[in-house]
């Protein structure tokens, strides 16, 4: 035993064992720590990207985000890592997210960070109006987002016209109120600002309204706001109040109908006729005529013959109508006609 105790302490006295003992040691602790290093920065880390490429100013919704595995030393601090703070965010102005990227904190924002957020509460069928207004007609800049105002509007001088003051729309929601730079009034608690404008939504035959009473200053015409009061529907209609004062506003302008825009059919056939022939007829069916649907033509409800054709050339043999029908699956047909005149000179 002693005699081991003795070699034991020659060997750990010799200064060339010491320095290949330190080495080793070295070694593993390099080893190691680098094979630390290298598996924490592959370790996958889920997190959400995109489904579809997703457009500026898009709400983020469920089915554009899938949770996928990446290795984390791809993960940077402005990756987002959390599914719920991606969905219902909306993605950033002027920023494209490809399909398959992650999301990154400065391309996910609020709906109300937009710098034009407004526009998005705007319901369909409504049309965008901006009231102008100051201090003393918000009552001390006291009408704040979401709160409903009516629109009161005064008539008439008092001299050469009777005065006539009544409410003219009702139950409108205020989006937001702006100053003269165009500045939400209320998102910046350090600084004062002055409201100019608010904004709010109506549809357009209160739109129409509202613009030719502004115009009409020099019949006395003025328009203001007043707080609801009471309590409000919160899905209450905007709608006019007033009838006495619609027709005094129609009495002094010109009416001009809105004009409703027409659908297109696009499976409804078109005609054309050829220049060099004034007796043919070219007519134009959408694709898939003799797979998708049932094309047909006919002359003064002739026999209906059947084409697979996109473009139908028809030679007129008598004047009369040219019928000609696209049939769906499910039987829903598509039907245009053209009067048709024979020419001897063709």
């Amino acid at each position: 035993m002693n005699q081991f105790l003795a070699s034991a302490q020659r060997f750990f006295k010799n200064k060339n064992t010491i320095t290949i003992l330190g080495v080793i040691v070295i070694l593993v602790l390099l080893y190691f720590g680098y094979s630390s290093q290298i598996n924490s920065a592959v370790e996958p880390i889920s997190v959400p990207t995109a489904v579809e490429t997703i457009q500026p100013r898009t709400e983020i919704t469920d089915d554009m985000v899938e949770m996928v595995d990446m290795p984390s030393i791809s993960v940077t601090e402005n990756v987002i890592t959390s599914r719920n703070a991606v969905v219902g965010k909306y993605s950033n102005v002027n920023t494209v997210i490809p399909a398959g990227s992650m999301f990154y904190t400065d391309t996910v924002v609020e709906a109300s960070q937009l710098p034009d957020s407004v526009f998005v509460k705007v319901k369909d069928g409504e049309v965008v109006y901006n009231f102008d207004v100051d201090t003393e007609s918000t009552y001390g800049n006291s009408i704040y987002p979401g709160n409903k105002i009516d629109i009161y509007m005064k008539t008439g001088d008092g001299t050469e016209e009777r005065v006539m003051i009544g409410k003219l729309v009702e139950n409108i929601e205020v989006l937001a109120v702006k100053d003269s730079a165009g500045r939400d009034v209320f998102e910046n608690t350090s600084e004062s600002r002055s409201p100019s404008m608010l904004i709010f939504g109506v549809p357009e035959e209160i739109h129409l309204l509202l613009r030719k009473a502004s115009y009409m200053e020099s019949l006395g015409v003025e328009l203001f706001p007043v707080p609801h009061g009471g309590s409000v529907a919160s899905e209450g209609a905007t709608e006019v109040s007033t009838q006495q004062l619609v027709d005094y506003i129609d009495a002094h302008s010109v009416n001009i109908p809105i004009a409703e825009e027409e659908e297109t059919d696009e499976l409804l056939p078109t005609f054309a006729t050829n220049e060099n022939n004034p007796n043919r007829i070219t007519i134009t069916f959408p694709n898939g005529c003799g797979d998708t649907y049932t094309c047909t033509y006919a002359l003064n409800d002739g026999e209906a013959r059947t084409t697979s054709r996109t473009s139908q050339n028809v030679n007129i043999t008598a004047s009369g109508t040219l019928t000609a029908t696209v049939t769906e699956e499910d039987g829903t047909a598509h039907t245009a006609t053209q009067e048709v005149t024979f020419s001897n000179a063709g």
